[in-house]
């Protein structure tokens, strides 16, 4: 706790409306007003009934006895004589982002146990959705956590054991990628409020998924918004006091950045994190592009210092206090001190999402032209790392930013005017073959494993009838998945942090790579990418030691689509002639646009 924000502890510690024996405590900071009220059900909606006492350092407090969760409220604050109405800033609940605040009690929810540990960083796969547009059942409304829990079970089958949520705090209507937020401790209301929040992350936790958040504070609003000069005072005819009110309050999504240098804006946005993590029982949360938060234009020029020390302040909590969650950011600026400890002056995430992997590999796939795809590229955006930790990256070749925003979904982008066709599907899987062959944690966006075409938006429903239609490529993404997480014990090097790319050759458009984990059988694996149109027979590979090596995975079988050519793909049988670097290799055929996984039995 910072010093401006330490509080008069003779009364309840915390912030908002804190249900406790016989009624509610109210607190709230509002240092520029002259009096502050509560009103609400509990008093009729009087303005006076209730005021508030002032407790020093900005802070008013008051207990309502007889108040309860499920009843509204607001504050009411006089600055000279201007009377304003808010929405508590601390709200856990809200009846819309432009309506009451509504108490409720963080501790009443049954978790039934709920103690689910979330996997080791390189076991995670991670599922990115978007809870109003995931799997919708009425026209005209935004599908939530109800509607959600409804296709568990196909990411079940899947098998992601992490999904990472768009942003659910309270925004503006009912439909919104959620990047707006209005107020960030309340749940949105469209989706289903707090409890249904909180019963998707029990439920997906008894399935063994974990739940990443989606997190924004590089801004706030910028509409429906009362925060903006909560209590009366403002500068320069900025936000006042949760924001900065000078040229640092400029983003590019509004003129609202909060102010990171004053105690008691860090305090709620570190609190805001912490309730994520211990009220609602999440994994990880993702950072939205943090580059605006240590930074004032994005654009490498002015810094905000204290904006960096923010993210160093609530990481070092989080490390601290959730041991095994996982905190992620979004930077995408091939910044190494973005995943760095910050005892060695770095933010603290543990993992970034990595621009270096998902352009180059979706430029390779989209590229029309097999002449102009480049393997070096390829090579780099599969080897890059931040430091030595591979899983300081979260790899992916859709997210909701590169399929919207002027781009479409990958197979969209490879053939507009066939988006399900064969160079579609072979193309878009290819991309799908190398993300869970790469080192880094591997993510997929909603309806990417059945094809999802167009592009992003949040009022258009994922069409579920694709995943019936093309289950052969949602199998393939099954199976995928299953080798990245070496569930048959025998491709433990795509769980481990070494690779080394072991034939590039851009003439031919085919790429070669070993990954492994602690080297052996069971562990080396070799992948085989054919990025080019025209079948490869008999092409020679190195390979780590002679032998016979299984074929664990062949992007071409006809089991996956009707439209591909089952080239013959075989096991192999490794002799002791020396190829690209390795002791051993083997002839290989390889079908046009595919991926091959190549290991051997354990011993």
């Amino acid at each position: 706790m910072t010093d401006s924000s330490k509080r008069n502890r003779k009364h309840h510690a915390g912030m908002g409306a804190l249900p406790c024996k016989g009624g509610v405590f109210f607190r709230v900071w509002a240092p520029h007003a002259d009096q502050v009220w509560v009103t609400g059900d509990f008093n009729d909606w009087s303005k006076t009934e209730h005021p508030l006492v002032h407790e020093g350092n900005g802070y008013w407090y008051a207990e309502v006895k007889g108040a309860k969760a499920g009843q509204e409220y607001k504050f009411v604050l006089r600055n000279g004589d201007t009377v304003l109405e808010r929405i508590d800033p601390y709200a856990r609940q809200v009846t819309n982002s432009v309506g009451h605040g509504v108490i409720y009690d963080p501790a009443a929810f049954d978790w039934q146990g709920d103690d689910f540990q979330v996997s080791s960083h390189n076991e995670l796969v991670i599922y990115e959705l978007h809870i109003g547009s995931f799997h919708v059942e009425e026209e005209g409304r935004p599908g939530g956590f109800e509607t959600m829990l409804q296709r568990l079970d196909h990411l079940v089958k899947l098998g992601v054991n992490a999904i990472q949520i768009m942003p659910i705090a309270e925004f503006a209507g009912d439909y919104s990628w959620g990047y707006n937020p209005a107020h960030i401790f309340a749940v949105e209301s469209a989706y289903g409020g707090p409890d249904g929040f909180k019963q998707l992350v029990r439920e997906a936790h008894k399935r063994g998924i974990a739940v990443i958040l989606d997190v924004v504070y590089n801004h706030f609003g910028p509409s429906d918004l009362d925060l903006w000069q909560f209590d009366g005072w403002q500068e320069n005819d900025k936000g006042g006091i949760y924001f900065y009110n000078d040229h640092r309050s400029k983003t590019p999504w509004g003129d609202t950045r909060p102010d990171y240098g004053r105690g008691e804006v860090r305090q709620f946005i570190h609190d805001n994190a912490m309730m994520w993590l211990e009220d609602y029982h999440v994994d990880g949360l993702r950072w939205d592009m943090i580059l605006y938060i240590h930074s004032v234009n994005g654009d490498g020029g002015e810094t905000i210092p204290e904006g960096w020390s923010l993210m160093q302040y609530v990481n070092q909590d989080v490390r601290k206090r959730f041991p095994g969650r996982i905190m992620i950011a979004e930077d995408l600026h091939s910044n190494p001190a973005i995943t760095a400890d910050p005892d060695r002056s770095g933010a603290g995430f543990h993992s970034q999402w990595d621009a270096q992997f998902v352009h180059p590999i979706r430029e390779m796939v989209i590229q029309a032209d097999d002449a102009g795809r480049s393997m070096e590229a390829v090579k780099t955006a599969i080897t890059y790392r931040y430091e030595e930790d591979a899983c300081n990256r979260v790899i992916y070749s859709e997210s909701h930013d590169e399929v919207a925003n002027g781009k479409a979904r990958v197979p969209q982008e490879i053939n507009n005017d066939d988006p399900t066709g064969w160079h579609a599907q072979k193309r878009s899987t290819l991309a799908a073959g190398l993300l869970f062959t790469s080192p880094g944690i591997p993510m997929i966006f909603q309806g990417q494993e059945f094809l999802q075409g167009e592009w992003f938006r949040d009022n258009v429903p994922l069409d579920w009838h694709m995943n019936e239609e093309y289950h052969g490529v949602a199998r393939m993404y099954r199976d995928l998945i299953w080798l990245r997480l070496n569930r048959d014990g025998v491709s433990r090097g795509l769980c481990g942090q070494n690779v080394a790319v072991t034939h590039v050759n851009d003439q031919q458009n085919l790429i070669a790579l070993q990954r492994w984990d602690q080297h052996g059988d069971g562990d080396d694996v070799m992948v085989i990418a054919n990025c080019g149109y025209e079948v490869k027979e008999g092409y020679r590979i190195g390979m780590p030691q002679s032998g016979e090596w299984k074929l664990r995975f062949n992007s071409d079988a006809s089991i996956y689509s009707d439209d591909f050519q089952n080239t013959l793909s075989t096991h192999l049988t490794a002799t002791d002639e020396a190829q690209d670097g390795l002791p051993a290799s083997a002839e290989v055929t390889i079908a046009p646009y595919s991926v091959l996984i190549y290991s051997r039995d354990p011993s």
